[in-house]
């Protein structure tokens, strides 16, 4: 692994080029979003622009010279805050004591490769999506934290996926504003040579080339292949300009890329993966190419090579919706992989049966997840019920197994502690909890004390946390309804959104028509009584992206904010545009209950809520996904019990009466029942359950520690000698 660039302190005049100096090799490694509280540090520098570019360093930076640099951090007071976080950075990055020092040391040879087409970060380099790009991130933040040897393989998106504005209607508008890889601190990456790393993969029309670009995630390298160099024609050097952009030829040829330029990538590192992760199958090529490599270096048989990938390849799967899983039609299929397959000794119809569940059936279209699964001994779902869901998805794949027996399992999502964990919540837990308990942070008996933490204390955290989220609600609503120029009263009634402690319910996530955003917005005349309740009201606030080929999913938005809007709901429901990893984080820390109706069982697992439960927040979900095993009675609310119906529009019906039982007779009674001191101890009781209970299962220590006892290490060839 490339050492991390640091400059000796002494060989650095005092002109405000040490500062720069420090500021930079701190930006440059993205552990100051989770590591020290590096946004206070940047953010003092130049508050504005912090702000308007997505919190991004770099462009702080930029706009600075040494001297004015050195200048803002002395007034701020933030000169030793600097010196330490470089300090904490640099001790981190030395760590020998790390469980994968303990566990996995002979991954330090060989790493864990990791493929996925997004990962989402930080809101400063928008390379994500949504969920799946979000849980990339926090597989690679945890790895780094565990010491786990692991290498990222992405693809570097210079438009990302999109900025999102509403118009006065409500309608999603999409922009795509460029990113300039060095500007957001990437670094090119270097052959042992010392030449410019640049990969080649061959299709039957032409030679796609893409340069390696590497991001510093901690501990842990994330390469991103670009497409947008001169040796492409001007339509291959937009191939990766847009995450989930263009059309199937666009989308095959991002995914060799990602597959086979992502193995090629690593092998002119000189870097033998121990075993491969592939994260959906948007990578699966990859397992195609490793095949490939052993078939020409050791002279393996195609059989043999298989056999060896499969061996060291696991496959996570992330869809439960058979139309969501990439496919491809023979004559798009052989342009792209027959030079691959012939490096194999296969013909079309050879590599095309990898990809069918019959291979023989020359009418089935070749499926990515198909070819993933056939190359893959570990694949599992994403939470329990995902895993049966999935079993019975692809049961005709494993027509020789029993349905109980098909070698599909599950490892549960988990979230990233440190990054979505807000500094006031975690004050109160270091204070609270044993000493070290973020390193052993998946013990259930870590977060016993939680339930012991007084009713008032927790009560302080929530409120502030509340407190802060309604300033910046009120503050963002009302500038971007008046940048859409929408009335004065409107804006007005923004800037005093959420009077009152009304209980405040939360909702956002990608606007997929299945999750149902809209679910408690059917009928306006229930909804006027939940929200102008004069006992017991109600606020909600939503925000989300549709991917901008679903028209669904923007009439969904549009319904929303035509209900925001409607007289009786202004500032009382709210609609936000532009929702990111920011948003995201603070809404999932202030609300005070997160909302979660998808139609049952399409949640794969679902994170929001779990980010929302370790900050105090309750769940009010469907029995779907990572809530089905996460409910236990008295750690939050179930819409339901986990019914389906076969009528789509009886199960909605229903789920929509019964999401409004549920908050008018068990959530609204809980938090209005307060004690003549003011606290609603009924409700305090249940968040600590939730925390106690939901903290140590859904964080990505526990999910990447179980990859590395269930698949990382038997891939490699050991076995844990510990627990621990």
């Amino acid at each position: 692994m490339q050492a991390m660039k640091r400059i000796d302190d002494e060989a650095i005049h005092d002109d405000g080029g040490r500062a720069r100096v420090l500021l930079t090799e701190l930006a440059d490694n993205l552990w100051w979003c989770w590591g020290v509280d590096g946004a206070a540090i940047f953010r003092a520098l130049d508050p504005e622009r912090f702000e308007a570019t997505g919190h991004d360093p770099h462009a702080v930076l930029a706009a600075l010279s040494d001297a004015e640099a050195q200048a803002r951090l002395e007034a701020a007071g933030l000169t030793t805050t600097l010196d330490e976080a470089v300090r904490a950075l640099r001790t981190y990055l030395a760590g020998a004591g790390t469980w994968g020092r303990r566990h996995a040391g002979l991954l330090h040879h060989a790493p864990i490769a990791y493929f996925s087409a997004e990962f989402g970060l930080h809101e400063s380099l928008p390379i994500y999506s949504g969920g799946l790009g979000v849980l990339a991130g926090d597989h690679l933040k945890s790895a780094s934290d565990l010491g786990l040897p692991l290498i990222g393989v992405g693809l570097l998106y210079r438009e990302g996926y999109f900025q999102q504005t509403l118009d006065d209607e409500g309608w999603q508008q999409q922009a795509y504003p460029a990113l300039e890889p060095e500007a957001k601190g990437l670094r090119r990456v270097c052959a042992p040579d010392g030449s410019w790393l640049q990969v080649q993969v061959e299709t039957q029309t032409g030679v796609l080339h893409a340069a390696v670009w590497e991001q510093a995630v901690g501990r842990v390298r994330l390469l991103l292949l670009d497409a947008d160099v001169p040796e492409n024609t001007p339509a291959d050097r937009a191939l990766t300009h847009r995450l989930y952009g263009g059309d199937e030829r666009t989308r095959i040829r991002q995914e060799l890329l990602l597959g086979v330029g992502g193995m090629r990538a690593l092998d002119g590192l000189g870097v033998r993966p121990a075993a491969l992760h592939l994260n959906e199958g948007h990578s699966a090529f990859a397992a195609l190419e490793a095949m490939a490599q052993h078939v020409e270096r050791e002279g393996m048989s195609l059989a043999e090579a298989r056999e060896e990938v499969a061996n060291r390849t696991l496959f996570t799967t992330h869809t439960p919706v058979p139309a969501g899983h990439d496919r491809f039609g023979p004559d798009l299929l052989v342009e792209h992989l027959l030079p691959l397959a012939q490096r194999l000794g296969l013909d079309a119809e050879g590599v095309l049966a990898f990809g069918r569940v019959r291979p023989e059936c020359r009418d089935e279209t070749f499926c990515m997840t198909v070819l993933a699964m056939k190359l893959a001994h570990r694949v599992n779902g994403v939470s329990f019920l995902h895993g049966r869901v999935s079993r019975e998805m692809w049961a005709s794949l494993y027509a020789e197994h029993p349905l109980h027996r098909i070698p599909i399992g599950h490892v549960t999502n988990g979230v990233h502690l440190p990054t979505f964990l807000a500094p006031r919540m975690a004050r109160l837990l270091d204070a609270s909890l044993p000493a070290g308990w973020r390193e052993r942070q998946d013990e259930p008996e870590i977060w016993e004390p939680v339930l012991q933490i007084p009713d008032e204390a927790i009560h302080e955290v929530r409120e502030g946390l509340k407190r802060d989220l309604v300033h910046h609600l009120r503050e963002l609503a009302a500038r971007q309804a008046r940048g859409r120029g929408e009335a004065a009263s409107v804006v007005r009634a923004l800037e005093h959104a959420f009077e009152g402690d009304a209980l405040l319910v939360g909702f956002a996530r990608r606007f997929a028509t299945y999750k149902r955003a809209s679910l408690v917005l059917e009928d306006l005349e229930v909804l006027d009584a939940l929200v102008n309740d004069p006992a017991r009201p109600m606020r909600f606030v939503f925000a989300g992206k549709a991917h901008p080929r679903d028209e669904g999913g923007k009439r969904l938005l549009q319904k929303v904010f035509r209900a925001s809007r409607d007289p009786r709901f202004l500032g009382k429901v709210v609609l936000l545009e532009g929702y990111d990893l920011s948003l995201g984080r603070a809404l999932t820390r202030g609300v005070d209950v997160w909302l979660n109706n998808p139609r049952r069982p399409l949640e794969a697992s679902g994170t929001s809520g779990q980010k929302a439960a370790m900050n105090g927040v309750l769940n009010c979900s469907i029995l779907d996904g990572w809530w089905a095993e996460g409910f236990d009675g008295d750690n939050g609310f179930a819409i339901g019990r986990g019914e389906v119906h076969r009528d789509l529009k009886l199960q909605d019906a229903r789920d929509q009466e019964e999401l409004v039982r549920v908050l008018r007779e068990e959530v609204a009674p809980l938090y209005y029942d307060r004690d003549a001191s003011g606290l609603a101890r009924g409700w305090l009781r249940r968040v600590k359950r939730a925390m106690a209970t939901l903290g140590w299962r859904f964080n990505a220590d526990r999910m990447v520690r179980d990859y590395a006892k269930g698949g990382y290490l038997p891939a490699a060839g050991v076995q844990l000698s510990e627990p621990r």
